[in-house]
């Protein structure tokens, strides 16, 4: 199993858009979508860990506060993150 910084800068590599871009929309849009896969398969074995599911519902919605100002500022960048992270279909 890869190791969380070497699968972070794959995730980073694959979503920049220059090669020191770390913290564009699509950067931290990818990032806080697999930190949400993780805590949900969590959940799905860890039912009653409330104070997780509060975590996970606060990453749900800075993804979705993210994915409005990728739309409303750059829609062309918004529908390769949507793609590549088969987020809507």
């Amino acid at each position: 199993m890869a190791t969380v910084k070497t699968q972070k800068e794959k995730i980073i590599n694959n979503f920049q858009s220059h090669a020191k871009d770390t913290g564009s929309a699509s950067v931290q849009i990818a990032l806080l979508s697999t930190r949400i896969d993780g805590l949900t398969d969590h959940l799905k074995v860890h039912t009653k860990d409330f104070s997780s599911r509060v975590g996970l519902l606060q990453l749900v919605s800075k993804r979705r506060r993210l994915l409005n100002y990728l739309k409303r500022e750059d829609l062309k960048t918004y529908k390769d993150v949507l793609e590549k992270l088969n987020l809507r279909k």
